[in-house]
């Protein structure tokens, strides 16, 4: 199966972002990765090419929030990936547009259902 969506994954570890960018791939979605604030600001100044977002948000700042903010923006539907779940990362997750938080390590299938949900939501 291949897509015509692509998948930005925003993640500061590289192993992390290697394995989900591959498992993305077998499934048969387009990635692009982003590392630092400064690589995922350039991502989202690309006109119209990033249907999903997975922002990994450990190891960032407080300032991650001003790019999910540009994400709920630009009308392009982002899930928070997180080591831990706490009322509070839900609630600030939500807040700033986010569709929902997986906390790791992330379920495969859990993962795909939710990807195929949401970008089934953008064909319509």
């Amino acid at each position: 199966m291949e897509s015509s969506f692509s998948i930005l994954v925003i993640d500061r570890n590289p192993r992390n972002q290697e394995l989900l960018g591959q498992f993305l791939a077998n499934a048969g979605y387009r990635t692009w990765s982003a590392a630092s604030l400064e690589q995922f600001d350039e991502a989202l100044a690309k006109p119209g090419d990033v249907a999903l977002a997975l922002v990994d948000i450990a190891g960032f700042d407080h300032s991650i929030w001003e790019r999910c903010e540009r994400l709920r923006e630009g009308d392009i539907p982002f899930l928070i990936i997180s080591p831990k779940q706490t009322a509070a990362l839900q609630q600030e997750s939500l807040a700033h547009g986010a569709r929902g938080v997986l906390v790791k390590p992330l379920a495969a299938k859990q993962l795909l259902g939710i990807i195929r949900s949401l970008l089934g939501q953008l064909s319509h």
